[in-house]
């Protein structure tokens, strides 16, 4: 009961910190922010407030790793997200659940900037070349429930990011916890009360932009005679940090019976490139006998964060039973961004 408490302080003053922090919020001072987006339908149509919910779903690990520890069933997913300006989101991912052992995964996240034409001052209307664009994140995850009421996760990531002839990398690690409390409970099953969620995202080294680009020749003394003409040189880039990113939250349900139930989640965010903010969501599920499950899914991110661009979230679901232990799934998540307008996401899973 102590660490408990412990916990729920930690959450409170953070949503406290979301109230009162002080600025500079140092925005733009991270790259491969692409890992910020948010990958999973069911976690986007909840207004990303996902870092204590153990549904079970694969996707989830994106959020907290810890979540892998309460699946029972393999599954494998896909999420198509397409953006603004021909840009492709997509990501996927294979689940491998041993109750002994614990659950490995394996995922990839790849954004796709797709190509324009290269345009100079002397050739306004392109060059005739094109240049190109891709992030990419390949992650290697593992969970374990260590008793009924705790689970820890944590995730390896080789991080990419390239624009044309120059490139980046690093890697960095996820790490997360659950805890399943008694308050709230609608019965003795683990995860039927009020559950507490911990996770540090994108913890890593920093990003250096290299490629051929970046090499130049140059006279060391244009105005004397004599010298090297032709020096190699290269430009010296800075190093970038990731967006790193810690999240608090708590899920329960106000409702649940055998056939409905009804989740509520709140998260509390403290990034390292922006300014705290909270992101709320809700689920209500309908369960019908021998043919699977119905979701419907709303939620708000970004709130209490400067100048957030944000909003409304909302998306549908449903879980189909087939022969044996398998299932199939279909998800899908509406957001709405102040600049970026309306954001669809399409996810696919299967259970077996």
């Amino acid at each position: 009961m102590k660490k408990i408490s412990i916990l729920i302080t930690l959450f409170v003053l953070l949503i406290s910190g979301g109230v009162f922090a002080q600025q500079p919020y140092r925005v733009g001072t991270t790259a491969a922010n692409f890992l910020e987006i948010g990958y999973g339908s069911i976690a986007n149509a909840m207004g990303d407030a996902h870092a204590a919910v153990d549904n079970g779903d694969l996707t989830s690990l994106y959020w907290n790793p810890a979540s892998l520890g309460y699946r029972t069933r393999n599954e494998a997913f896909v999420t198509v997200q397409p953006w603004v300006a021909d840009i492709n989101v997509s990501s996927a991912g294979f689940g491998y659940a041993e109750s002994s052992l614990g659950t490995f995964a394996g995922s990839v996240i790849i954004m796709n900037y797709g190509s324009e034409e290269v345009t100079t001052v002397t050739n306004p209307n392109g060059t005739g070349e094109k240049f190109d664009g891709m992030d990419f994140s390949l992650n290697f995850s593992y969970g374990k429930k260590i008793v009924d009421w705790f689970s820890f996760g944590l995730s390896a990531k080789y991080i990419s990011t390239q624009i044309w002839h120059e490139s980046a990398s690093a890697v960095a690690l996820d790490l997360g916890a659950i805890v399943n409390t008694k308050f709230f409970a609608w019965s003795d099953v683990p995860g039927d009360g009020l559950n507490i969620g911990m996770s540090i995202s994108n913890y890593g080294t920093r990003l250096t932009y290299d490629g051929i680009d970046l090499k130049q020749s140059v006279d060391i003394e244009p105005d004397e005679n004599g010298n090297f003409a032709n020096v190699p040189a290269r430009y010296e880039l800075d190093e970038w940090e990731l967006p790193l990113l810690f999240r608090l939250g708590v899920s329960f349900y106000p409702y649940k019976s055998e056939m409905h139930s009804v989740q509520i989640a709140i998260d509390a965010l403290h990034p390292n490139n922006n300014s705290e903010s909270i992101n709320i969501g809700a689920q209500y599920s309908l369960r019908i006998p021998a043919y699977g499950d119905i979701y419907i899914r709303g939620g708000y991110k970004g709130l209490l964060m400067d100048e957030s661009q944000y909003g409304l979230s909302f998306g549908l679901g449903v879980a189909l039973k087939m022969f044996g232990n398998q299932s199939v799934k279909f998800d899908y998540a509406y957001r709405s961004h102040e600049v970026l307008g309306n954001i669809n996401s399409f996810s696919v899973g299967f259970l077996f």
